[in-house]
């Protein structure tokens, strides 16, 4: 549940301010909490059935076809879009890394960097499933707790002794527009923060199930520990990193800290070790969708050569992607609210809405319809601010560089 975007929470309250952004990230908690509960509910909605992916959810709610429409493009481009923006954050993370350890060292450009990181999953794609990623998830759930710790202590440490006046919390924009588009871009670095509900299906269909002992049970128990630890780690983060940095810090905290040098670049390793886990969690349903579409509506022969030919392409894919355009700041921004927001924040209440049809006006009612307005304004304005975002940064970039 906590993903790299927790490093991009402090530049967020930096574009929202502090009124705006405890409410966007304490709400954005909230829902994402009440929408994920949803789906775990609805995992084993009917008697004797369990739903494993997201789009069979979706076929139950809308229909055979139009559910497959609607879900299947947007959970795909949500864990293709994860996929891109752990790659430049891998890459940005061994770079940091370097600088920190070898100070006299010749400096090596970002995307040799990413280019390393991608080749370690041209190796741990080929693993058969999620089980087989136990021992790696286990490792990158510990470092993002690590990680994330290092970020707000190391911050406090840095307190703001250097000189109050130094820090501003003033817009980080010269305009009023640019402010307009900077909020914009914020709302989406927060929703790509919350970003589990893409493969909780596929994660709950691991667990086993009874009549007398649902999944549903030990799924939300885990999910409720996850909350707490999101928390743990996201609100520190995001606060204290605007409190000592105000609007000078930069897209992912850890770049801008610079002291204690040996925790930075070891907190930089444990961001590398944590999205190595977090891609493949990513990409397996990916793998998963394009080898039973190549097996059963174009009939191609299940062999392990299929197998080892999707997978090494879609890893060269999204290198590629991430060596042409390794801005964090803004792909969180662009993606957080054109990908992420439909699948976190509201599809899983309309769904909720279609299929138990609740009393209209009552509580559950207004609940889910809050959270589809919320999502809604931010699948719109989200991409706005961080494709501008994404052009400005290219305004000063040598392509591969």
């Amino acid at each position: 549940m906590v993903g790299a975007g927790v490093l991009s929470l402090p530049y967020a309250m930096s574009e929202l301010g502090w009124g705006a952004g405890i409410c966007v990230l304490v709400l954005s908690w909230v829902i994402t909490l009440y929408t994920l509960w949803q789906m775990v509910e609805m995992h084993e909605m009917v008697k004797g059935k369990r739903f494993d992916r997201y789009h069979e959810l979706g076929q139950h709610a809308f229909g055979e076809k139009l559910g497959l429409y609607i879900v299947v493009p947007q959970q795909l481009t949500v864990e293709v879009s994860t996929c891109i923006v752990y790659m430049v954050t891998g890459g940005k993370s061994l770079q940091k890394a370097h600088e920190m350890f070898c100070n006299d060292c010749q400096p090596i450009m970002l995307t040799y960097w990413i280019m390393i990181f991608a080749s370690i999953h041209f190796f741990l794609s080929h693993l058969p499933n999620f089980n087989s990623l136990a021992g790696v998830s286990f490792l990158a759930a510990a470092m993002s707790l690590t990680y994330s710790t290092i970020a707000w202590i190391a911050s406090l440490k840095k307190g703001i002794q250097e000189g109050v006046s130094d820090v501003q919390y003033s817009s980080r924009a010269s305009s009023k527009a640019g402010e307009v588009f900077n909020f914009f871009n914020a709302l989406g670095d927060v929703a790509f923060a919350y970003a589990g509900h893409n493969v909780v299906l596929e994660i709950q269909a691991t667990i086993p199930s009874t009549p007398e002992k649902p999944s549903k049970g030990p799924m939300m128990k885990g999910v409720i520990v996850a909350y707490i630890v999101v928390a743990l780690c996201y609100f520190p983060v995001g606060f204290i990193g605007y409190y000592v940095f105000g609007n000078s810090v930069d897209d992912n905290i850890l770049i801008s800290l610079e002291r204690p040098q040996w925790i930075v670049g070891l907190a930089n390793i444990f961001v590398v070790i944590h999205v190595i886990g977090g891609y493949q969690i990513f990409a397996i349903p990916v793998f998963d969708m394009i080898e039973t579409f190549l097996v059963k509506q174009l009939e191609w022969k299940p062999t392990s050569w299929l197998r080892f030919s999707v997978r090494t392409i879609y890893v060269g894919l999204t290198m590629f992607i991430a060596m042409c355009i390794p801005f964090f700041g803004g792909l969180l921004g662009f993606f957080g609210g054109f990908a992420l927001a439909p699948t976190s924040y509201y599809l899983p209440c309309i769904m909720w809405l279609t299929i138990y049809k609740p009393k209209k006006f009552g509580l559950s009612w207004w609940a889910n319809w809050v959270c589809i307005i919320i999502g809604v304004f931010l699948t719109i304005l989200a991409p706005i601010g961080g494709l501008r975002t994404i052009i400005i940064s290219a305004k000063n970039y040598k392509m591969f560089s």
